[in-house]
């Protein structure tokens, strides 16, 4: 039964499928045009439902961007006030646009950002949302999104749906569905909409931390190449080989849950069941166990090299190749050959 305390809905009046598009300074975080293509396969799913994507202070240029990926209309919020993010108004603003254009279901990526904004939301629009879920399907006979997430430490699959309640909401991590090819013959509408917030919070300074070092490597979830260090670093000095080899490779720096914990990396480098999903081509793992947490997050890469002094560490067990031995000594061997190797071009 649903709530008694929530304002009755219609659930025939909402249609569509509409993704949040969030930026990063004058771009598109890749989660959401990921989301796109996921969107416009539930949306054929649904009978052709359009699909729709809302960008916070954003420009046409990025609406565009989410056209040439699968939206058939773009929101922008016009407001100055929210060129700099505040999760308060930012869900403010963004569940304003929802009720207007009522989506039947309405996805957010689970960045840090999504994560946080994803509960504002939802708890505006007096609806359930579904965090960090890994698939996601549409139920013929009801029209409900069958919302797929793991639980239990990641050994299983619940399936969440939201019968009763419009839209459905459900958060994905980044890399979890492969971006959808740019078309720039696709065309659609670009709407602005001017939306008045209600200032609760002020922003006084903005710090970065941890992140100096990794400021200039893509992230994650968007590169073919991550290498990534985990506890058996001993030390925040062992990512500095990482970034050597990474840089090297053309590719970027992750870490694991506990080298995260140990403050070696920033939290927007983890990589795993809570961190980001990924799908490189090339995958190196340095110094990580391997737990089932981990691996949740890199299923998709293509090729798995693992580098540990335990032959018997789970991550070995699922790696392509594994190399047994100290880091130490095998990292800077690997990139003195690279070295060499590009020497000779």
């Amino acid at each position: 039964m649903p709530c008694s305390l929530w304002p009755p809905i219609k659930k025939e009046e909402y249609k569509g499928v509409w993704v949040y598009l969030e930026r990063e300074g004058d771009r598109l975080k890749d989660v959401g045009l990921e989301l796109l293509g996921k969107a416009r396969d539930l949306a054929q799913k649904l009978g052709g439902a359009e699909v729709g994507g809302v960008i916070v202070a954003g420009t046409e240029e990025m609406a565009r961007e989410a056209i040439y990926h699968g939206a058939d209309k773009v929101v922008i919020i016009d407001n100055p006030e929210l060129k700099i993010y505040t999760p308060k108004e930012y869900a403010e603003a963004i569940a304003t646009v929802v009720q207007k254009y009522k989506p039947e279901i309405f996805l957010i990526g689970a960045t840090k950002r999504g994560r946080e904004l994803a509960a504002y939301i939802a708890n505006t629009l007096t609806t359930g949302i579904t965090a960090d879920c890994t698939a996601l399907e549409i139920d013929p006979k009801t029209r409900d999104l069958m919302q797929i997430r793991p639980t239990f430490g990641g050994t299983q699959l619940a399936t969440i749906k939201t019968p009763q309640r419009r839209p459905q909401m459900a958060s994905v991590r980044p890399g979890v569905f492969p971006k959808p090819p740019r078309d720039t013959n696709r065309t659609g509408e670009i709407i602005i909409e001017k939306v008045e917030v209600t200032r609760k919070t002020r922003l006084i300074s903005v710090e970065k931390r941890l992140e100096k070092d990794v400021a200039d490597l893509p992230p994650v979830e968007s590169a073919d190449v991550v290498v990534a260090g985990g506890r058996g670093l001993g030390s925040a000095d062992g990512f500095k080989l990482l970034i050597e080899l990474a840089k090297l490779l053309g590719g970027t720096v992750g870490a694991s849950l506990m080298a995260v914990r140990a403050g070696w990396a920033p939290h927007t480098r983890q990589i795993g069941q809570t961190g980001k999903t990924i799908r490189p081509r090339l995958y190196i793992a340095v110094g990580i166990s391997g737990a089932i947490q981990h691996l949740m997050g890199i299923l998709e890469a293509k090729t798995i090299v693992a580098i540990n002094p335990d032959p018997h560490a789970p991550i070995m067990e699922n790696a392509d190749y594994a190399v047994v031995g100290d880091y130490k000594q095998i990292i800077p061997l690997l990139i003195e050959e690279i070295k060499r190797l590009k020497n000779q071009q």
